[in-house]
């Protein structure tokens, strides 16, 4: 039973899409576009397909009409950015005309007609408009260069003009020209720290930052951040620079704790024989043992200067203090007496054996880490208003 609802549901779903797929819903619906698209698909599939043979033909020439009326409309509109609108329409048009010419039965039906000059054309007129506003906003004046704003909306009519037309003139070019014009150029010094002993340490941490520059050398669009080696080399005159400084730190603080406890079993144990009526037995009772159980914690801590300030005027325009800290530590214990008073935590405990904490360096660095996510996170949110 089971078996036949499955396949009846099947069939049902192969229907529907049959039937979306032959272009008859959409010509109802007066999506001709879209019903010239889809019924020559079915069509190419299968081509004897009375339904979209039936569509094809009617779909195409309205979809047609629609689209040069649309076309003779954004003409004597003289709007802005009419051809964009006109390029659209023409593309339109020389789809229908390949998705019928690449199919058989399609072309049985319909003669189709191209518009690939008058496509072209109108990608030209597109794009001669975008590039002419752009170029008009990049100009300056002599040894100056356009504002910000101006140089971000040129970016948009440029990115826009490689959409649809990626090889006029030099956009490519352009478009950098502008983008570079439109963007903070922020400096990210690498941290400082007023110690030898842990500078092979700090270099974790440049190292880390490091990293950030090279997955986020464009935090969005119009941010750019440069290494001080790569500004030095760029001869650059930067926007921004996030200074980064160790203020405080302290390394391998430690601090041990000895409990004292005395223990007894839980239950009795034997804790020997005695001789009753000549006959030695067994003799009964809880056992104890002292307990010593000790804890070492070595904290390392410091504190990261984050600031931001604006290289033109040496203004202030963030600063925060990020803290971080690591702590390692060591649990163990020793005894005295007998090993059946302890429970089997404190076995295990007495078990391990006081250790050596790691270097001061690797310390260094554990505190380290938490701090770099902070600090990214931060820088990142700081840009996200530009």
């Amino acid at each position: 039973m089971k078996t036949i609802i499955y396949t009846l549901t099947a069939c049902a779903i192969l229907s529907v899409t049959a039937c979306s797929k032959s272009g008859t819903k959409a010509f109802e619906k007066g999506n001709f576009y879209d019903a010239v698209m889809q019924s020559a698909e079915k069509l190419k599939k299968v081509s004897d397909n009375s339904k979209s043979a039936a569509v094809l033909p009617e779909a195409y020439r309205n979809a047609r009409n629609e689209f040069l009326r649309d076309i003779e409309r954004a003409r004597n509109a003289n709007q802005q950015f009419r051809w964009e609108a006109i390029l659209d329409y023409y593309a339109k048009l020389n789809n229908m005309q390949n998705a019928i010419d690449q199919c058989t039965a399609c072309r049985r039906l319909v003669s189709p007609q191209s518009y690939f000059r008058e496509e072209e054309e109108a990608r030209d007129n597109a794009a001669a408009e975008r590039y002419a506003l752009g170029t008009d906003l990049m100009r300056a004046r002599p040894g100056t260069l356009p504002s910000r704003e101006s140089a971000r909306t040129a970016y948009g009519h440029f990115e826009r003009i490689a959409s649809f037309a990626p090889n006029y003139k030099d956009v490519q070019n352009r478009m950098e020209e502008a983008l570079n014009a439109g963007s903070y150029h922020v400096v990210l010094e690498q941290p400082k720290i007023n110690s030898r002993l842990f500078q092979y340490s700090n270099e974790y941490f440049q190292g880390r930052i490091d990293e950030f520059l090279r997955t986020n050398r464009r935090m969005n669009k119009f941010i750019r951040f440069y290494s001080p080696q790569e500004a030095k080399s760029a001869k650059l005159n930067p926007d921004q620079v996030v200074r980064l400084e160790f203020i405080d730190f302290v390394v391998g603080e430690t601090n041990v704790t000895n409990d004292r406890v005395t223990v007894e079993s839980k239950d009795s144990v034997k804790t020997g024989e005695a001789t009753v009526n000549g006959k030695k037995v067994p003799v009964y009772g809880k056992v104890k043992a002292n307990l010593v159980r000790s804890h070492k914690a070595v904290r390392s801590r410091g504190i990261l200067s984050l600031e931001i300030y604006d290289y033109q005027t040496n203004k202030v325009l963030s600063r925060e203090e990020i803290p971080g800290e690591f702590v390692w530590v060591n649990d163990w214990a020793t005894y005295n007496g007998d090993e059946r008073a302890l429970s089997q935590a404190d076995r295990t405990l007495a078990l391990r054996r006081e250790q050596l904490p790691p270097a001061p360096q690797q310390l260094f660095i554990e505190f380290t880490k938490p701090i770099y996510d902070q600090v990214t996170s931060r820088i990142k949110r700081f840009y996200d208003r530009y």
